[in-house]
């Protein structure tokens, strides 16, 4: 591992152990959901199926946390979203190459072909849009380093610049400081971590914010 690659890790690791810190603390349902570490074999399995480098910094968040189970079908990051397991990565790569293929058959067919892009094979799901739903979420570029997103309408999404450091930095910058949060808000529901802006209507009652 080089020393950007290294640092890159360390990031992740730093900033998500922060996270862990603060669910711990105020949100330790939301804490019992998370799924412990991946082993290192398991990383380099999934690597052997995709064809494809985890990059470190991932790697060094799937050593400490290897998806989220979720509670009510929430995530523990903004938005009510959640860190992806292996093999949710490796079922929704898979279904989002299969329709990149069928995309570049159709332009086959077609005398002005459209080049439509809906998936690359260097994109690494890792963050969906709730613990089973998997219709959008975070994909990590594994040539760019960035994040992006995807939906299942394939629609246009603004360019993210955020890499998965400055992403989970941001996250436990909301958490140790949710006065200063602008991404979303983040608050409780019981011992849950509940985002503001995905409240269960039948939850809202039940809804405080988080204190700082």
């Amino acid at each position: 591992m080089d020393d950007e690659s290294a640092i890159a890790a360390r990031v992740v690791t730093d900033a998500w152990r922060r996270v862990l810190a603060r669910l711990r603390l105020d949100a330790p349902g939301s804490r019992a959901a998370l799924l412990d570490g991946a082993a290192p074999e398991r990383i380099d399995a999934l690597e052997a199926e995709l064809g494809l480098r985890v990059p470190p910094e991932l790697r060094a968040l799937w050593l400490l946390t290897a998806g989220d189970g979720g509670v009510a079908g929430a995530g523990c990051l903004p938005g009510n979203e959640a860190l992806m397991s292996l093999d949710a990565v490796a079922a929704v790569h898979r279904l989002r190459c299969g329709f990149q293929e069928r995309e570049e058959a159709l332009d086959a067919l077609r005398p002005e072909p459209e080049g439509v892009v809906v998936w690359r094979t260097s994109w690494l799901p890792v963050v969906s849009h709730g613990t089973a739903d998997h219709t959008s979420g975070w994909y990590l570029d594994t040539e760019s380093g960035y994040l992006g997103r995807w939906s299942r309408h394939h629609e246009a999404q603004p360019e993210e610049l955020d890499t998965l450091g400055t992403y989970l930095e941001e996250v436990a910058d909301m958490l140790e400081a949710p006065a200063l949060a602008t991404r979303d808000t983040p608050g409780l529901v019981g011992d849950a971590l509940v985002w503001g802006s995905r409240v269960d209507p039948a939850r809202e009652g039940a809804w405080r914010p988080l204190a700082e």
